[in-house]
């Protein structure tokens, strides 16, 4: 059994016993350490202030990341390809150019992003707008068209310029285009409230975002606001002819 020591209880003060390995009595007092000091007060659990500050570090590097991919397609949109380096982007985002490349390695993969993350932006933006599913065919067809109309679709278009002249980014924006592409067409379908089983139903969907395409090139040297809006009613009126057609047997 260790050695025991007693406390001086004279003055009124509580005895206090510890062990020769300076561990604590009943009463949870500190014993001393090995060298006769009080120890250090208990501190958090091992890793707990790393994780604590990890916290905010992710959430700045995702803001951070959410700037440039907004910056990138804004500078697109404005100058073009050959106009919008990664330090442009950079200074448009507030961030140094190591920061920018710490989170995009190449160009590429920045405006490549850029544009992949606005679009889906903007899906989520057109399912928003009708919140309560499918609405009237005419909203639906004008809220498409608009997705063709602004800096988006500028910046896309100058994307796809670039791609035709650069094999390198040209792979890249392929299989970008036909994933933004199939899901458009699927929102399309699904407030369009289309039945696609129907012969022609999925070419009529198709018509009208190509059409909008072909609205948004329009748009791109005028403002084409006026022959845009007939052009929007006539077909909500073509769609409800064929897709409320009755199906043949």
């Amino acid at each position: 059994m260790g050695a025991v020591s007693t406390a001086d209880t004279s003055a009124g003060r509580p005895r206090k016993t510890t062990d020769a390995t300076g561990t604590a009595d009943a009463t949870g007092s500190a014993g001393p350490t090995a060298d006769g000091g009080t120890p250090p007060p208990a501190g958090p659990p091992a890793g707990t202030a790393a994780v604590a500050e990890r916290g905010p570090k992710q959430d700045r590097s995702r803001v951070t990341r959410k700037r440039l991919l907004e910056a990138a397609v804004s500078c697109l949109a404005e100058h073009g390809w050959a106009g919008s380096t990664v330090t442009v982007v950079a200074e448009r985002a507030g961030v140094s150019r190591g920061a920018a490349q710490h989170h995009f390695r190449t160009r590429e993969d920045l405006f490549t992003a850029a544009v992949e993350y606005v679009a889906e932006e903007r899906s989520r933006a057109l399912r928003a707008l009708f919140p309560e599913g499918p609405a009237d065919r005419r909203a639906v067809v004008a809220a498409l068209v608009d997705l063709y109309t602004g800096p988006l679709f500028r910046a896309a278009l100058h994307l796809w310029v670039a791609a035709s002249n650069e094999e390198q980014l040209r792979p890249r924006v392929t299989e970008l285009e036909a994933r933004v592409g199939r899901e458009t067409h699927r929102i399309a379908v699904e407030l369009l409230r289309a039945d696609e089983s129907v012969p022609g139903v999925r070419e009529t969907v198709q018509g009208v975002l190509d059409m909008a395409r072909g609205l948004g090139l329009a748009n791109l040297l005028t403002d084409d606001t006026g022959r845009r809006d007939k052009v929007v009613t006539q077909w909500a009126a073509l769609l409800d002819e064929v897709l409320d057609r009755p199906a043949t047997g």
